[in-house]
């Protein structure tokens, strides 16, 4: 989805590769006319980009003009593209584009002549046998970032893994995590950090870019739904009011501010719990829009699943809070080795209503562990509570009715393998 020169366009895929039939380029005009523009090419595009210098939207390999005209990047048709972002050296002219197959190719933005930069599947290093599954992807601070969702079983099990959150300074490629990453995103301006969000066996993740540097916060999963590289289809962060930033993430939206004050970023609040599948949410005529796919056989596992549904939801941004009350779990650990002194992964507390905390270790020993919260969301955590816990046992810590701070972090008195999971009703 993308508002440009009056209208809303979107793309819309096949849900079977072998047909065309519905797919393509379309339009929407402010009497909610739907009309399937001339140019349209039949692909699985994901893409969208407004490149500031000249002045052009892109939308799958589609670029167009303040006037809605068309031009189309032939190089770019057989490839699923999924980010769309600006050039390090020459962003008056150029763009990066990346394919889910990890493809990173540069483009004239005025020519349309584009050229294969890196297949980042090699250049990453992903395990032997596993598929490449790029996401989004994000320019800022002198160097670019992508996202690789690929995750399974056996990264579940351990065994390996694929996914992948990366940046590149024009020189050189250096992997931030080896995890699923679906999103990254940001604003030009108001501090200009760099948000990126996946996932682990433990929580959701939200990584923040600050001043150079990479932070880890931990966020509640809505729903393990998500938790396979397929099942994703689309997470997003979108400015969906005027400098307000919403954030998808493993079921759960929330409000990010975007802003850097003091070097950090102001503490997000969930707004709501779903099931949907919303590959794209965008403002429009005064409207929030979000896209849908909410029925769609995967490979005729689902024969009885009817017409696929792949509709667009008008409303407003204050309607996402009677989706369903925020709900979910996750903490900084899950059968983690934790060395003694040292804080875990802030964990996200506010907005949610009853909240517990259940803890184990395995140790030669009992363990104490230190709860500290972050009021303030400013980064200052104190101690709010101590729980020691032997080896072997598990403890619940109840919060009591409004108890609540921005984020918790827990350390432990030694080193031991730890679990602990936050779980909000």
């Amino acid at each position: 989805l993308m508002p440009w020169a009056d209208r809303l366009w979107l793309i819309t895929y096949p849900s079977n590769p072998n047909s065309g039939s519905g797919t393509g380029l379309y339009t929407i005009d402010a009497d909610l006319k739907m009309t399937k523009r001339e140019e349209s090419v039949v692909g699985v595009y994901a893409n969208r980009f407004v490149h500031m210098k000249t002045d052009q939207m892109v939308i799958g390999p589609h670029v167009v003009d303040p006037d809605g005209n068309v031009r189309t990047i032939e190089a770019l048709v057989p490839h699923r593209l999924t980010a769309t972002m600006d050039h390090l050296y020459d962003p008056a002219r150029m763009a990066y584009f990346l394919t889910m197959e990890g493809l990173f190719y540069e483009c004239d933005m005025e020519t349309l002549e584009c050229e294969l930069l890196w297949d980042l599947k090699g250049e990453l290093a992903l395990p032997e046998g596993m598929w490449p599954h790029y996401k989004g992807a994000h320019t800022a601070m002198g160097r670019v970032v992508v996202c690789n969702n690929s995750y399974d079983e056996r990264d579940y099990l351990g065994k390996h893994a694929a996914g992948r959150l990366a940046e590149w300074d024009g020189e050189m490629w250096r992997t931030i995590e080896e995890k699923p990453f679906m999103e990254a995103a940001g604003r030009r301006n108001l501090g200009c950090a760099i948000f990126a969000t996946g996932w682990d066996e433990a929580s959701a993740i939200l990584k923040v870019l600050l001043n150079g540097k990479w932070r880890t916060f931990r966020l509640p999963k809505g729903s393990q739904c998500y938790d396979h590289g397929w099942l994703t289809e689309w997470t997003r962060i979108r400015e969906i009011e005027t400098e307000r930033f919403m954030m998808d993430c493993h079921g759960i939206f929330y409000e990010l501010p975007a802003q850097v004050y003091g070097g950090d970023i102001f503490p997000i609040k969930p707004v709501c719990q779903h099931l949907r599948i919303i590959p794209d949410y965008c403002s429009w005529a005064g409207t929030l829009v979000l896209a849908g796919n909410q029925n769609t056989p995967n490979a005729d596992n689902n024969p009885l699943g009817g017409q696929p549904m792949a509709g667009l939801w008008f409303g407003k941004s204050d309607d996402l809070w009677s989706f369903g009350k925020p709900q979910g779990w996750g903490g900084p650990w899950r059968r983690s080795a934790v060395t003694a002194g040292e804080p875990s992964d802030p964990f996200l507390m506010t907005g949610f209503e009853h909240k517990c905390l259940h803890i184990s270790q395995v140790s030669d020993g009992p363990v104490e562990f230190t709860l500290e919260a972050d009021v303030l969301g400013d980064g200052a955590f104190a101690t709010a509570e101590t729980i020691t816990v032997g080896s072997g046992e598990q403890r619940t810590h109840v919060f009591p009715p409004g108890f609540s701070a921005h984020w918790v972090r827990l350390v432990a008195d030694r080193d031991c393998q730890a679990t602990a999971q936050f779980i909000y009703t």
